[in-house]
């Protein structure tokens, strides 16, 4: 297949008799509508375990947005290249207002950029990048927030609210005209990861719903009233409903009357009017992100329990975080011992069965499950051949010449980095073989350098695991290969990858929507027309304003809250956003 096609003419030098071909072989029998120019199917199946069995059970993508009669023109509006989010005043609690934007970076580390280039170019496809939602149970039995009293940062005050502020997102996308440069039309988001917090069903719901759209009430336990660190009177944390004097409030936090009621009311999610894909991080596959998906039974019950310890001493916060940053207790029998040690300690909540840790299969069958399809595709990427043999890695095409390919980095064996079993790797350079006609964009949650974890994986203890640089290595074999999509550090981070045999490819990793600044990314390919392509990326905020009223606890009031508070978290870092380098970019590469 040419790589030259774009993604708005292609299907006419295809031909229209075999374009309603495909439309009758590949999507009639799932009642699929009429396949829009540049939207993404599913690929033809392999002997892969992560590919479906037979070409029956493959799940058309949902129809997105039909291309445009003519190219939109370029735009910035509702992205951060007309405006982000910029702090007022110099110290304290700092209000957020309207700030300048941030111009886009060419970037010719792995290729020039030659003149006329815009002229010629021409669309091959385009998408959105969600990571780190952190959807949060902020009242779960097991969570770590009293850390709090060694390191100020493992709890934030803006935790309540990851939910409202996720929605905002959705509404941001949906209110995009089309991709920011190109004109092409949005195919699909995709996110890398880490969409749930405490790996907990009661996350597991509400991340569905806010992709696929529904009603959703951020609360567990007592239907009445918020339980957990924030009505605990306890002074380390922002007490905002109430008038105790604690250390965030000394930090200039207010007073908000009202807020826990509002932080647990419904709110409503329109769900995404794109495709969406998801990818697994290790929030999602792991409890508390770092615990062995074989953890501690003990673990379990304490989850769905009615006690929740809520402070330690500094040294006891000290001596367990460091074990967990230095994965010395990777089965959480660590953490058990020390819920024990302490269950004297613990305050009484209200037991809720909905807190439970989902499975790897939960995962995969709540994507399946029809109530969260939203549009599509049927399964978001998994197949019933994921479920059937276990596995959380597939392919799906996203234009005529580009396929895009989702990996699992998590292990199972414990620890928030990651690797990738040796299956899988085996899995992934077949698929690029197979498809060595096409570019490739891969995506996971861990980024190359955050890949050093290779402990066995408890159920396939025999399937060796490997590390970042291996897949950097495997993916500079393969000419196709544009760019690796992921997430994890919470940060903005851009890094070209050249290999000596002349391949290269970028790697983009993007920043959480749960610490400021709170960003998802549009990710755009495009071909020059002289012998390079052109990777855009422009980054997004929530569709909250940047300015807050704290009067204001409507659901869109929430989300600008969320933004502000997460700004002056204590602790937080104010270098996520990274360089100019790794914001809005166009990052160039040499292709044939």
């Amino acid at each position: 297949m040419s790589r030259i096609r774009s993604v708005a003419t292609s299907a006419a030098h295809k031909g229209r008799e075999a374009l309603e071909i495909n439309r009758r072989t590949v999507l009639a029998a799932a009642g699929a509508v009429t396949l829009s120019v540049g939207v993404g199917y599913a690929l033809r199946p392999t002997d892969s375990e992560a590919a479906p069995a037979a070409a029956e059970e493959q799940q058309p993508v949902a129809e997105g947005r039909r291309a445009a009669a003519a190219p939109l023109a370029p735009y910035t509006k509702g992205t951060t290249l007309a405006s982000v989010a910029a702090p007022r005043g110099s110290s304290g609690y700092r209000r957020l207002g309207d700030g300048a934007g941030w111009a886009r970076a060419v970037r010719s580390d792995l290729a020039a950029a030659k003149s006329g280039r815009a002229n010629r170019r021409t669309a091959l496809a385009a998408f959105v990048q969600f990571t780190d939602l952190h959807l949060m149970d902020v009242q779960h039995p097991l969570r770590l927030e009293f850390l709090r009293a060694h390191d100020p940062h493992a709890w934030r005050p803006h935790e309540a609210l990851t939910v409202p502020g996720a929605i905002s997102l959705v509404e941001r996308v949906n209110a995009l005209r089309g991709a920011p440069v190109t004109g092409s039309p949005l195919h699909f988001v995709m996110t890398t990861g880490d969409n749930t917090d405490n790996n907990a069903h009661s996350e597991l719901e509400w991340f569905m719903k806010v992709m696929s759209g529904g009603r959703i009430t951020p609360n567990t336990g007592d239907p009445r009233h918020y339980e957990g660190v924030q009505n605990s009177g306890l002074k380390q944390y922002w007490q905002a409903s109430s008038t105790v004097r604690d250390q965030d409030k000394a930090l200039g936090f207010p007073h908000l009357a009202g807020y826990l009621a509002a932080a647990i009311r419904e709110v409503k999610s329109p769900g995404l009017n794109l495709p969406w894909y998801s990818t697994v991080g290790n929030h999602d596959a792991l409890p508390l992100g770092c615990f062995g998906s074989h953890a501690d039974p003990y673990l379990a019950a304490a989850a769905i329990g009615g006690k929740k310890l809520m402070t330690v001493t500094d040294a006891e916060a000290k001596k367990l975080q460091d074990a967990i940053r230095t994965a010395k207790d990777p089965k959480g029998s660590g953490y058990r011992d020390f819920l024990k040690a302490h269950a004297r300690s613990m305050r009484s909540v209200t037991a809720d069965e909905k807190r439970a840790p989902y499975t790897s299969a939960d995962y995969l069958k709540a994507h399946l499950d029809p109530a969260y399809q939203g549009l599509g595709p049927a399964g978001h990427g998994y197949s019933t051949a994921n479920v059937a043999a276990g596995t959380q890695y597939y392919a799906f095409r996203i234009s005529d010449d580009v396929i895009g390919i989702s990996l699992d980095t998590t292990d199972a064996g414990g620890h928030y980095d990651g690797s990738i079993g040796t299956t899988q790797l085996a899995w992934l350079e077949q698929t690029l073989k197979e498809n060595k006609d096409s570019y490739a964009v891969v995506f996971s949650h861990h980024t190359s350098q955050t890949m050093t974890n290779t402990r066995p994986d408890p159920a396939h203890p025999s399937d060796g695991r490997q590390t970042g640089a291996e897949l950097v290595t495997l993916l500079n074999r393969h000419a196709g290969v544009l760019a690796w999509v992921n997430g994890h550090i919470h940060r903005n981070l851009i890094t070209p990858h050249k290999a000596s045999n002349g391949n290269s490819f970028w790697e983009i990793t993007t920043a959480s929507h749960v610490d400021y600044p709170q960003l998802a990314r549009v990710v755009e390919l495009a071909d020059n027309k002289d012998g390079t392509i052109s990777l855009f990326t422009t980054l997004i905020e929530s569709a909250a304003p940047h300015r807050t009223d704290f009067s204001d606890l409507s659901q869109t009031g929430l989300a600008a809250l969320y933004r502000e508070l997460a700004f002056n978290a204590p602790g937080a870092s104010k270098v996520l956003g990274g360089s100019a380098a790794d914001r809005n970019t166009e990052l160039v590469l040499k292709k044939g």
